[in-house]
C-alpha cells in the first residue's frame, strides 16, 4: 500500500516497518496502517509532504518514542489482579485464588 508521493526510501521503511510488524503478530491491514502512519509522520517531520499537524512537528519520532504510548501497558500500575488471575486460569497455575497481586505477576512471570 506504497502511496505514489513516497521515494524509494519510505517505500522501503514502510515495507520494514510492514514485515516487523507481523513478524510481531499484527494482522496485515494492522502492520499496514503501522507503517503508513509512521512513514507519513516521518515524512512531515522531515518537510516531505505539504501539510504537518503540530503534533507530526513538535512530537518525538515514531523511532525515538519507542511504542510509548503503543497501549501494551494496561493501566498505570499494569494489569489488574482480575486480569493477572484470568492469565493464571488459563495456564492452569496451581494457588491462583489465594495468590495477592504480587505473587499472580511472579507466578506469571511477570
Amino acid at each position: 500500500m506504497p502511496q505514489q508521493s513516497w521515494n524509494s526510501k519510505r517505500e522501503r521503511q514502510y515495507e520494514h516497518i510492514k514485515s516487523s510488524q507481523q513478524d510481531r503478530g499484527a494482522s496485515e491491514s494492522r502492520a499496514e496502517e503501522i507503517a503508513a502512519r509512521t512513514v507519513n509522520k516521518n515524512r512531515a517531520r522531515s518537510g516531505e509532504s505539504r501539510s504537518a499537524s503540530k503534533t507530526s512537528l513538535r512530537d518525538k519520532s515514531p523511532q525515538q518514542r519507542g511504542g510509548e504510548r503503543s497501549g501494551k501497558r494496561l493501566g498505570p500500575g499494569g494489569p489488574t489482579k482480575d486480569q493477572l488471575y484470568n492469565e493464571a486460569k488459563k495456564r492452569n497455575i496451581k494457588g491462583r485464588s489465594s495468590m495477592t497481586k504480587k505473587e499472580l505477576a511472579s507466578a506469571l512471570g511477570r
